[in-house]
């Protein structure tokens, strides 16, 4: 597939933002020689050069075997060197806090993991310092000083869902005075970046599968349910951060003759499968001690898959009324069969619902799987300080013949 051409600039004042796009294409398309860098930015050849230069004398790039074409000298094409750079993310979980170690292809060094009954500002600060200090022995301490940011993945407002979760509302109240990114930047080197947990997922499926849609909709299912909203190709957070709050959406269920009007965190969440449990009679630990196996009596979980998809169903159809999606994607923290299921759920629901005047997504389960929210974590310093944004790459292509 031909590569379109990106728009590069000359100016030296621009020179970190040639760094970002070099490191970006890199990323995206493997090894590239000095000359396919510059026909794809419109830089000149030898300004490609000085800036690959110069990033592999900063350690984040290498050389790979030279390739020879029909005429002149090979080409000595360069790719990001995976132990160039490391990054740290945080995930505050309502059953499970976990850390994890990555480089810079993204792939996972080590990962860390803390079960609890309740998260709480202090235990989260604990497990961190704790955390980091065992993933830091991975490393030697030339790479040790090669960490680049650790992102958290939180829950915002944990507070106002005491009840969904099943949580001591004197704990989770405290939280609300909390400012945990402070707290962090208190306490280790490196910048801290936070993000709400369903958005940082989101931003996972966008930095490791790279979905081929410019907009979509993303739902994550976890203790709680959020999301994320995808439009030309970047993840929109909005002014408080809080967009793809889809737990909130309202939807209506039958309850015997007549219908009740709920959110969507009541129907579709871990909470609410763990609640008809509960009622069943059947013990938790089935589904608490591991996100790749459950043992859930069929009859209870298909009742939930059900109840969920509708929900699911009936948010996306609001939410296509709003901003005509080309997809939708489902991920969650349970087995991916289970997701699987869900998401078949919310197509074949979808489409027997009153739809005129809308065109409906494609529905689909998410690439990343149930670590997404950890790794959509880690991911956050890595695009923040060396890669562009797609949206800042789209708004930089040129024509091939310009």
């Amino acid at each position: 597939m031909p590569v379109r051409p990106v728009k590069g600039s000359n100016q030296s004042i621009l020179r970190a933002h040639n760094e970002r796009l070099v490191l970006t294409l890199l990323r995206n398309h493997g090894a590239l020689s000095k000359s396919q860098i510059a026909k794809m930015t419109g830089l000149s050849a030898q300004a490609a050069g000085v800036i690959m230069g110069h990033l592999e004398a900063e350690g984040f790039l290498r050389r790979e075997s030279p390739r020879r074409g029909r005429v002149g000298q090979p080409s000595v094409p360069m790719s990001v060197l995976a132990e160039g750079a490391y990054f740290l993310g945080l995930k505050i979980g309502r059953r499970v806090t976990e850390m994890v170690l990555i480089d810079f292809h993204g792939k996972p060094v080590r990962q860390v993991s803390q079960p609890h009954f309740c998260p709480t500002p202090e235990g989260t600060i604990t497990f961190a310092l704790e955390a980091v200090a065992e993933l830091l022995e991975t490393l030697d301490e030339t790479s040790r000083e090669r960490i680049a940011g650790l992102g958290v993945a939180t829950p915002f407002q944990l507070w106002e869902w005491a009840e969904q979760i099943g949580a001591p509302k004197e704990t989770i109240a405290s939280w609300r005075d909390q400012d945990i990114g402070k707290r962090l930047r208190e306490r280790f080197p490196w910048p801290i970046y936070l993000q709400n947990d369903a958005s940082a997922a989101c931003g996972a499926e966008l930095a490791f599968a790279r979905p081929p849609e410019e907009n979509f909709l993303y739902f994550f299912i976890g203790s709680l349910i959020g999301g994320g909203v995808v439009l030309n190709g970047s993840l929109y957070t909005g002014s408080q951060g809080n967009a793809g709050a889809l737990g909130s959406m309202p939807v209506v269920l039958a309850d015997g003759p007549g219908c009740r009007t709920v959110q969507l965190i009541d129907v579709a969440s871990i909470s609410s499968l763990e609640r008809k449990m509960t009622d069943a009679g059947v013990p938790l630990a089935g589904m608490r001690d591991s996100t790749s196996r459950w043992q859930v009596p069929e009859n209870v979980l298909a009742e939930w898959i059900a109840e969920a998809g509708e929900g699911l169903a009936q948010a996306i159809l609001s939410a296509c009324a709003v901003i005509d999606f080309e997809a939708v994607i489902i991920e969650g923290g349970f087995p991916s069969d289970i997701c699987a299921r869900l998401a078949a759920s919310a197509r074949d629901r979808l489409v027997t619902v009153t739809h005129r005047g809308i065109d409906l997504p494609s529905i689909r389960q998410g690439a990343v799987g149930a670590n997404a929210r950890t790794l959509g974590a880690a991911s956050l310093p890595l695009f923040e300080r060396f890669l562009l944004s797609p949206r800042t790459l789209a708004a930089s292509q040129i024509g091939s013949d310009s």
